[in-house]
């Protein structure tokens, strides 16, 4: 069996070529080549629909545990899991590794028109200098995994700044203007 593909390299290569074949088509030729996209997209789709269809639960479940196959229900909207669902499914993987660290990763909001995540972390990941290779590695990890459509992670960090109590600092007594 073959090594899937990287689902966002190859996305990203779709998108450059969509822009170069849109800047130089004229516009009913561009038109012609979204339509067929589409058309094909939706035969792929309609495909994947209908092997859910023929499936049984146990295959659904090895199905949708396949990068490849998970992102493809998730593109056409098949997947049986919603966004959230998938996100707070991904985190709850990484929580073990995050736990012995001492931190923990909290949902703050999902913006799915946008695709941005918003988290905090917790306990001692949270303001450590190691904070942003664990969400690099773990959180990150997970969440490309689990749910492709997010695009960006952010990571609130609602810690108070430290107060600073004012200083006075004298630098020179200002010159006295002569006459």
């Amino acid at each position: 069996m073959t090594e899937a593909p990287d689902l966002r390299t190859v996305g990203d290569r779709i998108e450059v070529l969509l822009g170069e074949l849109r800047s130089s088509l004229d516009q009913r030729v561009w038109e012609r080549v979204e339509e067929a996209i589409g058309l094909v997209t939706d035969l792929y789709g309609g495909g994947l629909e209908r092997v859910l269809e023929l499936v049984d639960d146990d295959d659904v479940e090895r199905l949708l545990a396949d990068d490849l196959v998970g992102s493809l229900l998730i593109l056409h909207g098949l997947h049986p899991s919603d966004l959230e669902t998938r996100v707070l499914a991904a985190l709850d993987s990484v929580r073990p590794y995050m736990d012995s660290h001492g931190g923990d990763v909290e949902v703050l909001g999902i913006d799915e028109d946008e695709g941005v995540l918003h988290v905090r972390l917790l306990g001692s990941c949270d303001g450590c200098p190691s904070s942003s290779v664990t969400l690099q590695h773990a959180v990150k990890q997970a969440i490309e995994e689990a749910a492709p459509e997010i695009v960006h992670i952010d990571v609130v960090d609602e810690t108070p700044p430290v107060a600073t109590p004012p200083a006075s600092i004298t630098l020179s007594k200002k010159p006295v203007p002569t006459g």
